[in-house]
Formats: structure tokens, C-alpha cells, sequence
């Protein structure tokens, strides 16, 4: 049987060479490892192939170039999954080049307009006849299918509460700072009511080894996605923590002098802010958290609160984004996801997806009894 293709822009990259590890793992998979830098793809291909069951080689792409379409032609692949973030500004320029070229395209981002907008190219990838999915990341494509699985059946869904934690130890990538520090301060879409971005703290206490965490407003898809998704229109609430409360503090601060105008735009001083929170980081833990709770009224009539949990340990919680890509390239490979069209990477996959998909990795899944 030949080997699928699959094309993966900023392989190398901090959540690109985590797919990547993921997707080596599948004998029928023939993954391209790409990126501006071809030395970077090709070191990573070198450190991967003694062990990986699928093919694997590297290629110089720069996924913002003209002949992105020209290459795409010569190479033929089955799927592109781009995970070069920040996704916040970007335009759907490597989406189009999919379509263009009838290939399946996914992405890992997370950022509200970027992907509640994708929609805009559905006619063009119905007629095409691909998948456009993006979003498929810890939101909203997990959110998503926790939610599915805990309100199945019921008559109507009031409040859905979302929260992500990493530990402090856990590796944290540029773009992701970047990505943080774009909404730091500033309205969130979708939120009712309206909320500021690390404005305002609550607690959620986690099993352990996780414990107690503060969470913060942040931007992402869910409040404008999975509401209308329910019967009952829940209200959603989604926030963010960091593992030491006086680095979470310093975000509020940070938040509140944006507010306020003291600061236009904390993305100018990423670098120095994640070389500082580097500075920190034997502090803490290697274990990170994420959670859904919802409530409302069962299959049977009864008020029902059910809770989702998710724990990474051992610094594994950098995965935990890439294991909706890795589902739905295994499963569009294997004839699996008939779905085509462009659309946020809601209703798509499972929990048992994303638990195959984590096999191997120190993270574990558990449903929660009513609290």
C-alpha cells in the first residue's frame, strides 16, 4: 500500500514537532516535514527516523510565498496541517493554496477570529471537495468533544465552564507567548458578559497532582461556537491559568495597565516576558490540567453537573494541542471523516479519538461523577 502524504508547515516548530512525533508513529503515513529552515526539518527527521514507522523526510516551504500552490502541485500531498502560529493576523493564504490544489487542510489555531471566519471559505472547499478544519487544537476541537460526550441526551444545557492549566516546568514556545499576550487587556469576542482578556480571577481545584489553580478570562473560539451548538444556549465561561499565582497576578497587572492605556500592545515585549517566565521555570511543576463542567437538566429531567478532566504530567502538555490533528489525519486517511467544506474543527471527533491519539503520552481522561 503506498504511503499517504502529509505535509506538516513549521514541522520543526514548538507544536509542529510534536505532531510530527505523533503522526511517525503511523506505518501507513509518509510525513514531510517542512519549514523555512531545511536544516532545522532535516535534524528533526534524523532524530525521529531510526524509531518511526512511517516515512519521513524534510523540505525548505515558506508557507507565506506565492508558489506555496506550484509546490503543493509537485508534492501531491493528501493533508497539510499548518501549526505556524500565531494564527491571530493571519490570513487563510495556505488554506486557499489547499483548496486550490485539492488538499485537505487542518490547523491548530485557536485564536477567535481566525477560526469562527474559516467559514468563508466553505463554498470554495465543498467544490473542491476537501476538508477545511480549523481549530483543531485544546480549543475548540477538545472543548468541543467534551461537551459532546458529557451532555448527550440532555434536554437542555444552562452553563458550560472550560479551563486550561499548564505546569510551570512545561515548555513554552514563542508563538504561544505571543498569541497570550495579544488579547492581554483587551475585549473578548463572543463573551457574555462581556469580559477583558486576564481581567478578573476564579478558582478551579483540579485532582492531583494539579491542585488548586487561578483561571483568567482569554481569547478563544468556544463562546461564539458551542452555545448555539445546545439546547438552551448555555452561557460558556473559558479561562486560562498559570501554575504560580504570582506570575498569574502579574498577567492581571498587566491586563489592567492595558487597560488603562499604559501599554498599546504587550506582543512588542514577548521576548523579554518569555525570557523572564523562562527565568522561573524550575519553579513549580511539570504537570498541567484542563477541565469542562456543565450544567443543566438531563435525558431523565433532573438538574445534572458533570465535569471532564483532563491531567498531563511529565511535561507532556504541550501535546495535548496536537492530538486533534494527529485524529484527523488518521481518520480522513483512513475514509473515516466524510465531511467536507471549511468549518471550525467542532463535532468532528470524539473523546475516544483523543484518547488513542494520547496512548503513550502521561495523559490521562476522566468523566467525573455529578458534583
Amino acid at each position: 500500500m503506498q504511503a499517504r502524504r502529509i505535509l506538516v508547515i513549521g514541522g520543526y516548530g514548538f507544536f509542529g514537532q510534536r505532531l510530527v512525533r505523533r503522526l511517525a508513529r503511523i506505518d501507513t503515513l509518509d510525513v514531510v516535514v517542512a519549514g523555512r529552515s531545511l536544516q532545522q526539518a532535516q535534524a528533526l527527521v534524523a532524530a525521529l527516523a531510526p524509531t518511526a514507522a512511517a516515512q519521513l523526510s524534510a523540505l525548505a516551504v515558506d508557507a507565506l510565498s506565492d508558489q506555496l500552490s506550484a509546490l503543493l502541485q509537485r508534492l501531491r500531498p493528501q493533508v497539510v496541517v499548518h501549526t505556524s502560529g500565531p494564527f491571530q493576523g493571519q490570513g487563510y493564504a495556505v488554506a486557499r493554496a489547499c483548496i486550490a490544489c485539492g488538499v485537505h487542510y487542518v490547523d491548530l489555531a485557536d485564536g477567535h477570529d481566525f477560526v469562527c471566519g474559516i467559514g468563508a471559505l466553505d463554498e470554495a472547499a465543498r467544490a473542491a471537495g476537501v476538508l477545511v478544519a480549523s481549530g483543531a487544537s485544546s480549543v475548540p476541537a477538545l472543548s468541543s468533544a467534551a461537551v459532546d460526550h458529557l451532555v448527550e441526551g440532555w434536554q437542555r444545557v444552562d452553563f458550560i465552564d472550560i479551563g486550561i492549566s499548564p505546569g510551570n516546568r512545561t515548555e513554552r514556545g514563542l508563538s504561544t507567548v505571543q498569541a497570550i499576550l495579544a488579547y492581554c487587556g483587551r475585549p473578548l469576542a463572543g463573551t457574555a458578559p462581556p469580559a477583558h482578556g486576564w481581567s478578573g480571577t476564579w478558582r478551579f481545584d483540579y485532582p492531583g497532582p494539579v491542585g488548586r489553580r487561578l483561571l483568567s478570562p482569554c481569547e478563544v473560539p468556544d463562546p461564539s461556537l458551542l452555545p448555539a451548538r445546545y439546547p438552551g444556549h448555555p452561557q460558556l465561561r473559558f479561562g486560562a491559568g498559570l501554575e504560580l499565582r504570582w506570575l498569574h497576578r502579574g498577567m492581571n497587572l498587566m491586563a489592567a495597565m492595558a487597560r488603562v492605556g499604559l501599554v498599546r500592545d504587550w506582543r512588542r515585549h514577548a521576548g523579554w516576558l518569555k525570557a523572564a517566565a523562562d527565568w522561573a521555570r524550575h519553579l513549580g511543576s511539570d504537570a498541567g490540567a484542563m477541565h469542562v463542567a456543565v450544567r443543566g437538566v438531563d435525558a431523565a429531567g433532573a438538574a445534572g453537573e458533570r465535569c471532564w478532566v483532563l491531567l498531563a504530567e511529565h511535561g507532556d502538555g504541550p501535546y495535548v494541542p496536537t492530538l486533534a490533528a494527529s485524529a484527523l489525519v488518521r481518520r480522513l486517511m483512513a475514509g473515516e471523516l466524510p465531511a467536507r467544506g471549511a468549518r471550525p474543527c467542532v463535532g468532528l471527533l470524539t473523546l475516544a479519538d483523543f484518547e488513542r491519539e494520547a496512548a503513550g503520552l502521561a495523559i490521562r481522561m476522566q468523566v467525573m461523577e455529578e458534583r
